[in-house]
């Protein structure tokens, strides 16, 4: 097993409409006003940006992500990560009654040497951290679309 290897699936039930959601979702440069954890977006140029995140552990991770599927017919997001954390991420939104249900996955390698050195010992509390980001994440949007 590589143990810097790691992926993530999140649900997020929102009683809001997927145009809605994704139009927040798209806006990747807006999240660190809703999403706590999204320390910055600096936008390098329409398809590409480097992104710092940091959750409950003292730590930050850095890395550029560069689109790579923007499919509103679809409700699809993704893009792909290099820096500290290097693969892809995707949202998919779909119909739930009159909301969505927004699926988060992310399937990344840890490069960070701090984080690769403390690999064994540390995956589950980064497991939990990514769980606890994401849940402020979920609340955050919550917030953000006025729908809390």
């Amino acid at each position: 097993m590589d143990w810097t290897h790691y992926r993530f699936r999140s649900l997020w039930s929102l009683p809001v409409p997927c145009s809605v959601v994704y139009d927040a979702l798209e806006r990747v440069e807006d999240y660190p006003g809703w999403w706590p954890q999204v320390r910055s977006v600096n936008r390098l140029n329409d398809t590409t940006g480097v992104i710092t995140i940091r959750s409950v552990l003292p730590y930050d991770m850095t890395f550029t992500a560069r689109e790579t599927r923007r499919d509103p017919g679809a409700g699809l997001l993704e893009a792909a990560m290099t820096g500290d954390i290097e693969g892809w991420s995707r949202w998919t939104l779909t119909p739930e009654g009159t909301g969505t249900l927004a699926r988060y996955d992310q399937v990344v390698d840890v490069n960070k040497p701090l984080l690769r050195r403390l690999a064994v010992p540390g995956r589950p509390f980064f497991r939990a951290n990514h769980r606890l980001m994401m849940r402020a994440g979920r609340r955050g949007l919550l917030g953000h679309l006025g729908a809390v």
